[in-house]
């Protein structure tokens, strides 16, 4: 049997991810590419006893290098080891594909176009002569259509076909400024029999489209100080028709008149009728008054959809794997090792596993904005706001995940392609107060504000935390991410009904893909914790305690004991030294070791701030916001400035493990991770400086 290896090509929108799903009895893999983060989708499956694998590169709108789409679908291109490209064009918006489509003829390679979505061209009274098209192009063009599953049959037949069938050069033109120039070039070369593994014209091309590795080439040879002139001539010639000495920006031009010239000698139109209708859709959701309140109302039921509806089965997955820990401790007992499992890796698992719900909800929501066309629209409405701040529009939806849970948040930053707009999006998302935080909030406001002035100040919060992350994104762009915008191509595709197929295919892979990533990492995270939190042991304390509590007449004096052997443990565990002995970075904003242990116990998870602070102030770890002996222990021993402080940095500092685990994997490094921790911790100590200072003058 022999392999078939195939490049699937093509623009964002095109459907190759339908097409990838038409393919019967296909086994699809879905992973990352090599060190980033973009998803890489491989099928296999067997046809006309040949082993066909596709490789669905990343959409891109050309071969350039402004985003780590492009990147990776141009270096696979061009270093790596496949058979032929399938092209896959959207034939109802021609001209605009096959823009990418002469810079694939350029690399001449075996290629085939697929004409996709000719169910909606014949809806749309758009005509396409795909032999003719062949004929310009110089290579196959096949209507296809992955939503009917017609053509695709004749696809592959033709792969097959061409797999056997010997290299034929593809008949990509230019104008004749250029050609002119190509020829003169491959002229002199040819006279001086230059060697050289490419042909003349090819050669000739890559040194007027000024291609670093074939000047590197041919600067080392002999035949250089004679061309190097003729070139120079050559260019001079180009800048001067073109008015521009950008050499990618005359490519440009010229790549987009052919495009232009081929669809009209091979389209027709009879009728266009749903282009009208997206155009009068459009004039309500991109409406310059209503547009933005439209976004965020559809936003806001996302977002009520996400954490109101996600929360049901969150309860049942929570209460699930608490059974499951006290059922592992009915089976390794109440020691070391029960506690081990059931504490560490079952608890922490758990935490994982509980925000899945989430997670499938929201991402449902964003793959049905997305293949509606609507997300197009959403960048469009928001990306004037958000330049503003060095953000990009696409950010507002993992910023306002963000309010929500981090873990989902740092996720869906992935629809942003641009490495400078997803890394500043992802450094800030943290500053979005998520629902982790919010006992906390409520535990403070409640202790040292008025009920008539909780609200406001818990509305103060969020809105504080939103303004610093625009305000620190602003920073980052101008002193980390500096440098010009690089240029972002967003297209307005047709509004389409979504495949049900497509969505779950998209979701069930998200979902797949956070467990894989997450859970492996925060089993051994949550083992260190528990360690830290719970070691060195102390048995000639535990033993004092424990005749104590023997000892104890009533059942609040034994509780009141535990309590207090509990917070002593916590004390003398390695997470209590560490916190004292940091207790010199955390004075000057007001903290004590107290509240410096539960910070960082929070680290795991925010939650857990409330419960360490019960366990510390000897109430036991079942405490929750609305606990009042806790309410009356915060304002007892901590001065109010000193909340204040507590707050500020609460809001402001590293987000929980799976949060801070997933950071990491999205952007690529863990690098990025330890940028993270001194960019977030900076701000915050700063932050809670300034307010505790301002709270010892005012309250």
């Amino acid at each position: 049997m022999k392999e078939l290896t195939i490049a699937l090509v093509g623009q964002p929108n095109v459907g190759k991810s339908m097409l990838i799903n038409a393919i019967s009895d296909a086994r699809l893999k879905v992973g990352n590419f090599s060190g980033v983060t973009v998803e890489k989708a491989e099928v296999d499956f067997i046809f006309k006893a040949h082993e066909i694998k596709i490789i669905d590169l990343p959409g891109t709108y050309s071969l350039n290098d402004y985003t780590q789409d492009e990147r990776v679908t141009k270096e696979f291109l061009e270093t790596q080891t496949y058979d032929l490209i399938i092209n896959v064009v959207d034939a109802t918006n021609l001209e605009r594909n096959l823009f990418l489509t002469t810079q694939l003829l350029a690399l001449d390679k075996k290629m085939i176009v697929a004409l996709n979505m000719m169910d909606e061209a014949q809806k749309e009274g758009i005509c396409v002569d795909h032999d003719q098209l062949s004929s310009i192009l110089g290579v196959p063009c096949v209507k296809v259509s992955a939503v009917t599953k017609r053509g695709i049959g004749k696809l592959f037949n033709r792969a097959v076909d061409m797999f056997h069938f010997p290299y034929e050069k593809s008949k990509l033109i230019y104008s004749e400024v250029v050609e002119e120039e190509i020829a003169k070039l491959s002229f002199f070369l040819k006279q001086k029999r230059y060697q050289s593994t490419l042909s003349y014209r090819d050669v000739s091309l890559k040194l007027l489209e000024e291609d670093p590795k074939m000047y590197r080439a041919m600067h080392d040879e002999p035949i250089w100080v004679e061309f190097m002139p003729l070139l120079k001539e050559s260019l001079s010639h180009l800048y001067l028709h073109y008015d521009t000495k950008d050499v990618s920006e005359i490519f440009a031009q010229e790549r987009a008149s052919f495009a232009r010239g081929a669809v009209r000698e091979t389209v027709s139109y009879e009728k266009n009728y749903l282009g009208n209708m997206t155009d009068r859709v459009d004039r309500v959701l991109i409406h310059r008054v209503f547009g933005i309140p439209i976004f965020i109302f559809l936003m806001w039921g996302l977002f009520q959809l996400t954490f109101e509806l996600g929360s049901v089965p969150v309860e049942y997955i929570d209460a699930f794997f608490v059974s499951l820990g006290a059922y592992a401790k009915t089976i390794f007992g109440d020691g070391e090792l029960g506690s081990l499992i059931a504490d560490g890796m079952i608890s922490g698992v758990g935490a994982v596993v509980m925000f899945l719900p989430n997670i499938v909800i929201l991402f449902l929501g964003i793959a049905l904005l997305e293949t509606t066309g609507y997300m197009a629209r959403v960048a469009f409405l928001l990306d004037g706001f958000f330049h503003r701040f060095g953000l990009h529009g696409k950010s507002f939806i993992p910023l306002v995940t963000g309010f929500g849970c981090s873990v989902p948040a740092y996720m869906s930053a992935r629809t942003l392609k641009n490495d400078k707009d997803r890394l500043m999006t992802l450094f800030i998302i943290g500053f979005m107060s998520c629902g982790a935080k919010l006992p906390v909030y409520v535990l403070f406001t409640g202790a040292f504000f008025s009920k008539e002035h909780a609200g406001n100040i818990l509305f103060l919060i969020y809105i504080a935390g939103a303004l610093i992350g625009l305000l620190s994104a602003k920073f980052l762009k101008v002193f980390v991410f500096k440098g010009v915008d690089e240029p972002f191509v967003m297209e307005m595709p047709k509004y389409r009904l979504p495949s049900l197929k497509l969505i779950w295919h998209t979701v069930a892979t998200k979902a797949m893909m956070y467990l894989k990533k997450a859970g492996t990492f925060i089993l051994g995270a949550s083992v260190l914790i528990w360690f830290a939190s719970n070691y060195p042991k102390y048995p000639l304390l535990e033993e004092q305690y424990a005749k104590q509590i023997a000892l104890a007449q009533v059942d609040e004096q034994k509780t009141s004991l535990s309590n207090e052997l509990s917070s002593l443990l916590l004390e003398k565990s390695y997470l209590g030294i560490i916190g004292k002995s940091t207790d010199f970075f955390f004075e000057p904003i007001g903290f004590d070791w107290k509240m410096t242990v539960a910070l960082e116990a929070g680290l795991a998870a925010k939650e857990v701030i409330v419960s360490t602070l019960g366990v510390l102030y000897a109430l036991g770890s079942d405490v929750d916001e609305t606990n009042e002996g806790l309410v009356h222990a915060l304002q007892k021993q901590i001065p109010t400035a000193s909340a204040v402080s507590f707050v500020i940095f609460v809001m402001f500092y590293l987000p929980c493990l799976a949060a801070s685990i997933v950071f990491t994997k999205e952007s690529g490094s863990y690098r990025y991770l330890g940028y993270l921790i001194v960019f977030t911790t900076t701000i915050a100590w700063l932050l809670s400086f300034i307010g505790y200072r301002v709270s010892l003058l005012i309250l």
